[in-house]
């Protein structure tokens, strides 16, 4: 269909740039999706974050980073972004040097090359119409996330299809960082809709903003419903600025 057509115009374009690698590459992501439990995690995350480097470059993609200091680096935390559609997780491995999983849709479980990036994170599939099997998830997360696993979690549950606007966020996605008492790192997310969902080739600059941590002490009174709305609030604020800092421009 025609949204898959648009998709592949770039992803076609990554592939070209990168070609004499595709074949090397394509065998090590296999490999390592199938044997993602004896490879260690810095290995896995090093070839995950050399290939969407390429990709990107090839792709003529531009990650714009800001707040990177505001990853915390001693304890595990759970990245909540804003999201725009199935570049958001390729945007954030470039622009983030520590290892993360995600919670993914079922429906994307099947995308060739998705597939086995997902398979190496060791990501959670969701099936959002299984509430035991969500529940399960949420359950599942709040272990690994206390076990230092860190995480990101697209509390919108499905991409915003009006480009810069951003969702609900589902108080439910919190609660795994809410057990876990892990702080939580809001992501805006600016222009990660461009590269597939643009029926264009053209270079593309997407900026990821990593916002302040949001740690237990602060959270742990409020309900989920409201750190959600907090954390909405937060990354709608930054997106607003960076709109208006361009309008200027």
């Amino acid at each position: 269909d025609k949204e898959k057509e648009i998709k592949m115009r770039r992803i076609i374009l990554m592939v070209l740039y990168n070609l004499p690698f595709v074949p090397y590459w394509w065998w090590q992501l296999c490999h390592f999706a199938k044997h993602t439990e004896e490879i260690p995690e810095p290995e896995k995350y090093a070839l995950l974050k050399k290939i969407t480097l390429h990709a990107n470059k090839g792709g003529r993609v531009k990650i714009d980073v800001h707040g990177r200091e505001h990853i915390p680096t001693g304890e595990s935390f759970v990245f909540f972004p804003n999201h725009q559609g199935l570049f958001d997780v390729l945007a954030i491995i470039e622009a983030c040097d520590q290892p993360f999983s995600v919670v993914a849709k079922k429906e994307v479980k099947d995308v060739p090359f998705l597939k086995q990036v997902f398979r190496i994170m060791k990501a959670k599939i969701m099936d959002r119409e299984d509430v035991r099997q969500s529940l399960q998830v949420i359950l599942a997360v709040t272990e690994e996330v206390k076990n230092g696993r860190n995480y990101l979690i697209f509390p919108e549950g499905t991409r915003s299809k009006h480009g810069n606007q951003v969702g609900d966020f589902k108080g439910g996605s919190f609660k795994c960082a809410v057990k876990a008492r892990a702080p939580i790192v809001p992501v805006a997310l600016l222009n990660a809709f461009e590269p597939f969902d643009r029926n264009s080739i053209a270079p593309v600059m997407v900026q990821v903003h990593f916002l302040k941590p949001i740690f237990y002490e602060e959270y742990k009174d409020l309900k989920t419903t409201a750190i959600a709305e907090l954390v909405r609030e937060r990354i709608v604020k930054t997106i607003a600025e960076q709109e208006k800092e361009a309008a200027i421009k």
